[in-house]
C-alpha cells in the first residue's frame, strides 16, 4: 500500500507497481464496509471495478488507468490546486473516464453495505454510524448463498454449509480443494453402493449427501472469498456429472453382486438426465439474445413465482441437483437400487415433461427471430461430424421441411427399426443410414427456427438410445457396461462443448468433432459394430469408449487449464 500526495505521484506510483497483478486507487477519506470494497476491487471475473471512492483495474487494463491518471494531473484543479484532496472524487473520475474508454467497469450492487467519502466532518460521523449499524460479515455469509436455488438446497443445506465455507476461508482452503473433496466423497459413496450390502447402501446414501454439502460450499466458498476462477468453474461443473454418474455406475455394480442387473436401468438414467440437460442448455442459448417473452406462458410464470408456495413447488418439480440427489440417497438407503433407479426415471420423466412443455410453449408464442450467434451455437450443439459435412452441400436443396422435424423423423426411424428388427438383422444399420442422411438434412440450413433449439436433444436421444437398445439386446452381460462407459465419455464431450459456449469461448476446435466421429459417425459405428462383430460388440464400445474418453479429456485438460477462459459461474438456474 503506497500513499500519494497528488495525481502525479499517483502516477508515478502506478508505473513502478509491479507489471502483473491488480492495481487499486481508493480516496484517503473513504469509509465503509470492508467487505464493499472487497466487493469493488477484489473480484477477478472482471477486468475493471469500482465503488465509490475507489476504482481497480487488472493488468489490461492499466494503461488506460494510467492514461486517465495523466490526464487528471495535467488538469488543474479550481484554484490551480491538482492535489487529492477530500471531495475531488478522482477514484469516481477515474472510472468514468475508463468507461469512456471502452473498458468494462464492474460496479457491484451493495445493497446495505456503505462505500462513501465524506465531505464534512458531520458527514463522516454519519458514514461511520452507517457502517456501525450493519453487520458486513452477516451480509457476505447471506450472499454467498446462490440467489436462486432449490428447496431442498436453501432449507436443508444452506443454512449451515454457509458457515463451512467460512470455516474453509479461515483456514486458507480454496473452492477447488473444496471441490475434489466433494469428488472423492462421491467415488467413495459409489465404492460403498458397489458392495451391494445394506449397510453399504446406507453408508453411499449418507456420503452422497455429504458430497452434495460440500458441492453446495464451494460455491459459497468461492463467493464468500471471491475465489473464482476458470479451472474452478470448469470442475465444478463437470465433477456434478461425474459424482452423480459414477454413483449410478456403483449402484448397478452392487445390484449385480445380489443378482440383480440394473444396467440397462442406470444407462436409462444417465441417458435421460443428459437428454434434460441438452434441453435446457439448448433452449437457453437459443435465446440468448431474445428479447423478453411476453408471451401469455410468460405472463402466467410470472404471476405464478409472485406467490410463494409455487415458486417452490416448480423449483422441486423440475427435480434439481438437490432434490434429485437427496432422493437418490435417501432411496439408496431404504429400498434396492432397481427401486432406486425407477423412481428416479419416473421423476426425471415427469421433470422433463414439464420443463419442455412450458418452453415449447414459451417458443412458440415468441416473435422474436433468432441471432447468428443462437443458429452457431446450435450448431455446434448439434456435434455434427464429417459424414454431415460431407452432405450438406448436397442435400441443402432438398431442405424444405422444418429441422427438428427431420432430426425427430431420423432419430424415430433408427429407435424403431432397432428395436424391432431381430438381433443380428441388418436393420439398425439400414435405420443408422437414413439417421445419417436425416442429420445432415436438419442441419443443411441455419438453425433459426422458432423450434430448432430441439434438433441438439434430439440427436442426443438418437445417440444414446441406440447404443443403449443395441447393448441391451446383445447377449454378452459385459455389453450395458462398456455401453454405459461410452455413453458417459460421449456426453463429457457435450457437456464441455456447452461449458466452452456459456464461457463465450466458442465450440471445441473442428479437428476435435472430426476425430470423435461426430454423433452421426458415432451411430453409423456402433450399429455397424452391432452387425459385423456380434461376438466382440463389447470389445467394440469398450475400445470406443477409451479412444473417444481420451481424445476428449485431453483437449478438454488443455483448454480449460492453458487457454484462459472466461470464468462462468452458475448463479441462476439449479442443474
Amino acid at each position: 500500500m503506497r500513499t500519494a500526495s497528488d495525481a502525479a505521484e499517483a502516477v508515478a506510483l502506478l508505473r513502478d507497481a509491479p507489471p502483473a497483478g491488480r492495481v487499486a486507487l481508493v480516496d484517503a477519506s473513504f469509509v465503509g464496509h470492508p467487505h464493499a470494497l472487497r466487493l469493488g476491487l477484489t473480484d477477478p471475473r472482471f477486468p475493471a471495478g469500482a465503488v465509490p471512492g475507489a476504482v481497480t483495474v487488472q493488468d489490461p487494463s492499466r494503461a488506460a488507468l494510467v492514461r486517465a491518471l495523466e490526464s487528471e494531473a495535467a488538469a488543474p484543479a479550481p484554484g490551480g490546486d491538482t492535489a487529492l484532496r477530500t471531495g475531488t472524487g478522482l477514484p469516481d473520475r477515474l472510472a468514468g473516464a475508463l468507461e469512456a474508454e471502452g473498458v468494462a467497469v464492474h460496479r457491484p450492487e451493495l445493497g446495505d453495505l456503505v462505500a462513501r467519502v465524506p465531505r464534512a466532518p458531520q458527514e463522516r460521523s454519519e458514514a461511520r454510524q452507517a457502517v456501525a449499524a450493519v453487520d458486513d460479515e452477516a451480509i457476505r455469509l447471506r450472499t454467498a448463498v446462490k440467489s436462486r436455488d432449490g428447496f431442498f438446497t436453501t432449507h436443508c443445506v444452506s443454512p449451515y454449509s454457509r458457515y463451512l465455507a467460512r470455516w474453509c476461508a479461515r483456514r486458507g482452503l480454496t473452492p477447488n480443494q473444496v471441490t475434489t473433496a466433494s469428488l472423492l466423497t462421491a467415488l467413495i459413496a459409489a465404492g460403498c453402493a458397489a458392495t451391494g450390502t445394506r449397510g453399504g447402501f446406507v453408508a453411499a446414501g449418507l456420503l452422497l449427501l455429504f458430497s452434495f454439502v460440500l458441492d453446495c460450499t464451494d460455491g459459497q466458498l468461492a463467493r464468500y472469498s471471491l475465489q473464482y476462477s476458470t479451472l474452478g468453474a470448469w470442475l465444478d461443473a463437470t465433477f456434478d456429472r461425474a459424482k452423480e454418474y459414477a454413483y449410478y455406475a456403483g449402484l448397478a455394480l452392487g445390484a449385480a453382486r445380489g443378482g440383480d442387473d440394473v444396467w440397462a436401468l442406470a444407462l436409462g438414467a444417465m441417458v435421460l438426465q443428459t437428454c434434460r440437460h441438452v434441453v435446457d442448455f439448448s433452449f437457453n442459448e437459443a435465446n440468448h439474445d431474445a428479447e423478453a417473452n411476453t408471451s401469455p406462458t410468460a405472463s402466467l410464470s410470472g404471476r405464478l413465482d409472485s406467490v410463494g408456495w409455487t415458486v417452490w413447488l416448480r423449483r422441486m418439480v423440475v427435480l434439481p441437483i438437490g432434490e434429485r440427489w437427496a432422493l437418490i440417497a435417501v432411496l439408496t438407503a431404504v429400498t434396492t437400487p432397481r427401486i432406486t433407479f425407477v423412481v428416479l426415471l419416473a421423476g426425471c420423466v415427469l421433470a422433463a415433461c414439464y420443463t419442455t412443455a412450458g418452453r415449447l410453449l414459451r417458443s412458440l408464442a415468441r416473435k422474436a427471430r433468432r441471432t447468428d450467434r443462437a443458429a452457431r451455437a446450435l450448431a455446434d450443439l448439434a456435434d455434427s461430424g464429417p459424414l454431415t459435412e460431407a452432405l450438406v452441400p448436397r442435400l441443402r436443396s432438398l431442405a424444405r421441411f422444418p429441422a427438428p422435424a427431420v432430426a425427430a423423423l431420423g432419430g424415430a426411424v433408427l429407435i424403431a427399426v432397432t428395436a424391432l428388427t431381430p438381433s443380428g438383422s441388418a436393420g439398425p444399420l439400414l435405420g443408422a443410414v437414413g439417421y445419417v442422411l436425416c442429420s445432415a438434412l436438419a442441419v443443411s440450413r441455419p438453425l433459426t427456427g422458432a423450434l430448432d433449439w430441439l434438433v441438439p436433444p434430439f440427436f442426443r436421444a438418437a445417440e444414446y438410445g441406440v447404443i443403449l437398445l443395441l447393448a441391451s439386446r446383445t447377449a454378452d452381460s459385459g455389453a450395458l457396461p462398456a455401453a454405459f462407459g461410452l455413453v458417459a465419455a460421449v456426453a463429457y464431450h457435450h457437456y464441455d462443448t456447452v461449458y466452452r459456449i456459456r464461457g463465450g469461448s466458442g465450440a471445441p476446435p473442428r479437428a476435435l468433432v472430426r476425430a470423435t466421429g461426430g454423433h452421426e459417425g458415432r451411430v453409423l459405428l456402433v450399429t455397424a459394430a452391432s452387425l459385423l462383430a456380434p461376438s466382440g460388440f463389447t470389445v467394440a464400445l469398450t475400445v470406443l469408449a477409451v479412444v473417444v474418453a481420451l481424445v476428449v479429456l485431453v483437449e478438454s485438460i488443455r483448454f480449460w487449464v492453458s487457454a484462459g477462459a472466461p470464468a462462468v459461474h452458475d448463479e441462476g438456474e439449479p442443474a
